[in-house]
């Protein structure tokens, strides 16, 4: 080859931008989704044809759990566990101290964004993603006009604002906007925290048009009132409807449910067609996950304060290259598995302080279980235990166990606890939960010496005041 050739390839390619071959992540989190909301899944009344494709192109973990709270607001130590690798009683809700998983992936050398809702604390996330745009602090708002501020030069929250049109809208044009922008010769970690489907569900009216509350089938496990007080019956989640709940006031939420996973599904779509155009979706492992569950009428239940499948079980789907396809997993695993699992895929160190395991053998197909069992805890009123087969909940406040088989009865309807045949299992489930306590640092005694009362009327109580206080 001449010399000149060889100078007009050398300027040729050095005009041409360079990819990174390490894998990009772009992770949707949503807020209060059960893991029953997925159609490719199930759930046939739903519509996610963008959640359903990543489905399609990559694996569903269908039995995926956080390790439950320490508060009411679930979703501040479940992010801090999810952000941290960390597991409830080792973590800092605001992060202080904490190694994130963005963090660790600055480390090795990627771009960090992050839009949407943030819990754990300004300082965390400005080291975390200094370039984060559309931060919703918390607290309690709509839907739509949502407040929201960017991260700026020093680290300080700037240019607060109210944008005029949905929140989801507003999270995937941000980060459709950070597709678009960032160079492609090093990678990128891109976190989409969702406010959908939390309440209040508000969605545009073409999505809302789409269900007819009385189309919409009632959870197998729906009840018009929990069967006993399990020492948080009038907590506000609890508060959003009235007791008993009738089938049409559940048919009514869970409409209004559905709309907006609907309208969060488009605007998934919309970021992952932004990916493609850029050319950088086949070096992509996409995430998508939620925070917690919710019960919304199962078990008599609204909210996501109990450990019940229904609220300690989520979403966790993941796609991307090396990643086997349209494959549903029976492993069970934890949202800060997830740390580990993106460090392993980035090629990036893991910190000493994470507790997670990578869900990489799974994803790869080299391995078909990860966890023996799951913990799971809510404030000093319930643990639970499910080690597969069967699922032990210890309701503290009332000094009431339950037992259920969740082979033959995965909807927690048929308690066990009572049947003396089933005594054995009952103490060795005890021992292991005592154990798993233990391994976990929780210092829970699992007996109150001073027991509230096993049934209670909650729309009699002080804090109802007779009615049920419905937030819009």
């Amino acid at each position: 080859m001449n010399t000149a050739l060889s100078l007009l390839i050398a300027l040729l390619l050095a005009g041409q931008e360079t990819k990174s071959t390490k894998p990009n992540i772009l992770f949707f989190f949503a807020d209060d989704q059960r893991a029953d909301t997925i159609n490719a899944l199930g759930n046939k009344t739903i519509i996610t044809p963008n959640i359903d494709q990543l489905v399609k192109e990559g694996t569903a973990f269908e039995r995926a759990y956080i390790m439950g709270g320490s508060q009411g607001a679930v979703c501040v130590p479940s992010r801090a566990m999810m952000l941290s690798g960390k597991s409830l009683f080792r973590i800092s809700e605001q992060l202080k101290g904490a190694t994130t998983w963005p963090m660790a992936l600055r480390d090795a050398g990627y771009e960090t964004f992050a839009t949407g809702k943030w819990h754990n604390g300004q300082p965390a996330l400005a080291a975390s993603f200094p370039k984060a745009k559309s931060i919703y602090l918390g607290g309690m708002s709509g839907q739509f006009n949502t407040p929201v501020s960017d991260v700026g030069t020093e680290g300080k929250m700037i240019n607060l604002k109210s944008p005029n049109e949905h929140c989801s809208e507003t999270f995937a044009n941000e980060a459709i906007e950070f597709l678009q922008k960032t160079p492609k010769e090093k990678p990128f970690a891109a976190y989409i925290a969702f406010k959908s489907p939390h309440d209040p569900r508000q969605a545009p009216k073409k999505f809302v048009d789409m269900y007819n509350p009385k189309d919409i089938p009632l959870p197998a496990n729906y009840l018009p009132e929990h069967p006993f007080n399990n020492g948080e019956l009038v907590i506000r989640d609890e508060r959003l409807e009235k007791w008993p709940r009738s089938k049409s006031a559940i048919q009514q939420h869970l409409a209004e449910y559905y709309a907006i996973i609907t309208h969060e599904d488009e605007q998934i779509g919309k970021v992952i067609k932004a990916l493609k155009d850029t050319g950088r979706f086949e070096n992509t492992i996409i995430i998508f996950s939620a925070d917690n569950g919710l019960a919304i009428g199962s078990h008599g239940l609204m909210g996501k304060q109990n450990v019940y499948e229904h609220s300690v079980k989520i979403p966790l789907v993941i796609s991307g290259p090396g990643i086997e396809k349209n494959k549903r997993s029976q492993a069970m695993c934890y949202t800060f598995d997830l740390f580990s699992t993106f460090c392993e895929a980035a090629g990036a160190k893991i910190p000493a302080s994470v507790e997670g395991k990578s869900l990489w053998p799974i994803l790869k197909g080299t391995a078909q279980t990860h966890r023996e069992e799951i913990f799971s805890a809510y404030r000093g009123l319930m643990r639970g235990l499910n080690d597969g087969r069967y699922k032990l909940i210890v309701n503290i406040a009332v000094n009431k166990t339950q037992l259920f088989d969740l082979q033959n009865d995965p909807d927690e309807m048929k308690d066990l606890a009572e049947d003396a045949s089933q005594k054995p299992r009952l103490d060795a489930m005890l021992t292991k939960l005592k154990t798993s306590q233990e391994n976990w640092a929780d210092k829970q005694e699992l007996k109150s010496e001073k027991p509230l009362p096993l049934k209670i009327d909650p729309s009699k109580t002080p804090e109802e005041k007779g009615k049920a206080k419905k937030k819009s």
